[in-house]
């Protein structure tokens, strides 16, 4: 059995069971560890994760809400499909929000946030990305993401660029195989986390914006 692993909130609070059910679930759906249409059975998520059946239940109804489960009426819960014509809806709004938020952490990150930014940055420069395998990379992707949406300290644009990163990550995914410059993607970080870092709004918004007209520009290539 694999349990949830205990996550420091913050402020150092442990995490509830249902939200680290949440988490759990939620990025196994990203990654396309639970495939595209793939039924969700309750009973197994909740042994795999080693939790009750009422926590897996309030994640999956935050999972619906977010678009990577759907429930239907006598047929049950399904992890939704990756449709590739959502990418263009996807991508005008992550071109408006994560140029705005890449400025807004900027600006209001706190020696903390500072701090977690310039560790994810040694990651970066840890891994190789040619090297290191896709899962890899792509959990690293994350990560840099979720540090800078903490970072403007405005909950309502983090868990919008949150619930839209999550979506074209999933795209991401099902198309990796035939992404030409996966590995460069992955490195653009550095720069943006050194702007926010440094404090330079605008150069960040300016990368942060390259960053996803990258992104959209690779997937339409591989198609």
């Amino acid at each position: 059995m694999q349990h949830v692993a205990t996550e420091p909130a913050v402020g150092g609070e442990e995490l509830s069971l249902a939200e680290r059910a949440y988490r759990a679930i939620r990025d196994q759906l990203v990654m396309l560890d639970i495939r595209p249409g793939a039924p969700i059975n309750e009973d197994q998520l909740a042994q795999s994760l080693g939790v009750g059946r009422t926590p897996v239940r309030e994640a999956l109804k935050r999972l619906q809400y977010e678009r990577l489960v759907a429930t239907y009426p006598r047929r049950g819960t399904f992890a939704t499909d990756v449709n590739i014509t959502d990418l263009a809806h996807i991508s005008e709004v992550r071109l408006e929000l994560e140029p705005l938020a890449a400025a807004r952490a900027a600006r209001r990150a706190t020696a903390e946030d500072r701090a977690a930014l310039t560790a994810v940055r040694r990651e970066l420069a840890d891994v190789d990305p040619r090297q290191g395998n896709a899962a890899e990379l792509m959990h690293l992707d994350l990560k840099v993401h979720r540090a800078v949406y903490a970072a403007t300290h405005n909950p309502y644009l983090e868990d919008t660029l949150v619930r839209h990163d999550n979506l074209a990550t999933r795209i991401w995914c099902l198309f990796i195989d035939r992404l030409a410059d996966m590995a460069g993607h992955v490195e653009e970080h550095g720069p943006l986390i050194d702007a926010i870092v440094a404090g330079e709004a605008d150069a960040a918004a300016q990368i942060a914006r390259a960053h996803v007209e990258g992104f959209e520009r690779a997937v339409r290539d591989a198609l």
